[in-house]
């Protein structure tokens, strides 16, 4: 079968049987380094995106896209939230209450927020129904007084459901008998666990119409709607223009980059940073295929000058070496695309399963805000990390196998 002369001679060069067995040894160890490069690039990638990922769909599936709210508490919030419909990139509304304040339970305490919600509408908004451990949002009747708490309130206060906890108001109510505390007893009906400190320590749910209660609304008054948006990104200026042509004096909108936009903001600001820092390690593994090549001219001279006398042309030559070193080039990346996808696909699996061998958290929630490494391949993260892996290893040939096609014949053979 034909092949160039270039590129059957580059190929044999970079086997290099025949006398240096050390500079095979230097290839291989061009090829590990370069694989070792894109391996580590595509697992840190990878887990950044499901950092990414998980901030957009867990963290802020749970917390509103933005909300519509008002000084005053809002009577008819069912028509309000007709017209805030209309707007093409809202897909759904529900309404809300907070009320921020202590539950406590045989002397724990755990700073709470409640979002008084109503159950069939929450759902549209929310994916809080697919991370029940007991109980559900169905319990949550009007009148009952139950509430919904995160498993990580839950093991604080030591309850379970069915039990009984307290919730402290931030107001107090003047009597004859002096100025008490506002408590109200609410029972645990619902335990859910998102995997976001944040939430499974600090947000509760309870019902629209006791939650007004213990405002001292009517049943049917709410604070707010929640807004989810088709595409998040949109949430501030279209919350803004919605709340502008309700009427600027009568409301207001608030968005998620305002609670969470920081937090966002630094993952993606982090993958940047770690994609380039990771892009130097391959530059530097990709450049040591420049010390391998000068390495195999300097060993070859002899056999170049003999090409050289019988007639290969400075180009020819060159394109030898550039030939040997992309080889190098691509067989480092394709392993090391390989090893990194099959890594990212597992990892999280892995450190799961190692956490679990050494009984160690390496994720707090209290710190971050999941409890575990999550891991999302993206195909185009692969091909852009092996283009620059394959591209830095070309250029990496072109010294190396220029100074190949300067040898000049005599001055290589005098001492052969």
């Amino acid at each position: 079968m034909f092949r160039p002369l270039s590129i059957f001679i580059g190929a044999r060069y970079t086997r290099a049987k025949r006398r240096n067995h050390f500079v095979s040894f230097i290839s291989l160890t061009s090829m590990v380094g370069l694989a070792l490069g894109v391996l580590v690039m595509i697992v840190v990638l990878s887990v950044m995106n499901g950092f990414d990922y998980e901030m957009r769909t867990r963290v802020l599936g749970m917390v509103p896209h933005a909300t519509i709210e008002s000084p005053t508490p809002i009577d008819d919030w069912r028509s309000l939230a007709a017209k805030v419909s209309k707007q093409p990139q809202v897909v759904a509304v529900a309404p809300f209450t907070q009320m921020q304040g202590l539950l406590t339970n045989q002397g724990q305490v755990q700073k709470i927020l409640i979002n008084a919600i109503d159950p069939a509408e929450e759902r549209k908004v929310s994916i809080i129904d697919g991370f029940f451990r007991e109980g559900g949002l169905d319990a949550l009747q009007a009148g009952g007084f139950g509430i919904v708490i995160g498993d990580k309130a839950a093991s604080k206060l030591g309850v379970g459901i069915g039990d009984k906890v307290t919730f402290v108001a931030p107001e107090v109510a003047v009597t004859p008998a002096g100025i008490f505390p506002r408590l109200k007893r609410f029972t645990v009906v619902g335990i859910f666990h998102v995997g976001a400190g944040e939430i499974d320590g600090y947000v509760a749910m309870a019902n629209l119409q006791d939650v007004a209660r213990l405002h001292r609304w009517k049943p049917e008054q709410v604070q707010g709607l929640r807004l989810k948006f088709d595409n998040l990104f949109q949430a501030p200026r279209i919350s803004w223009e919605l709340a502008q042509r309700l009427g600027s004096n009568d409301y207001y909108a608030r968005d998620w980059t305002r609670s969470h936009g920081n937090l966002y903001q630094a993952i993606g600001m982090e993958k940047t940073m770690i994609g380039l820092l990771l892009l130097l390690i391959v530059a530097v593994a990709a450049f040591n295929i420049i010390s391998t090549l000068v390495m195999v001219v300097t060993d070859k001279k002899g056999d170049i000058a003999i090409l050289r006398t019988l007639g290969a042309t400075p180009a020819q030559i060159m394109r030898i070496f550039m030939v040997q070193g992309t080889v190098i080039g691509v067989i480092g990346t394709l392993l090391g695309a390989l090893a990194g996808i099959v890594a990212a696909l597992n990892i999280s699996s892995w450190i799961a399963a190692l956490e679990r061998l050494l009984g160690i958290k390496f994720l707090n929630a209290d710190v971050y805000f999941i409890d575990y490494l999550p891991s999302q391949l993206r195909s185009e993260d692969v091909v852009l990390v092996c283009a620059a892996a394959l591209i830095l290893s070309f250029f990496a040939t072109l010294y190396p196998a220029w100074r190949a096609a300067r040898t000049q014949p005599a001055e290589a053979l005098r001492y052969e």
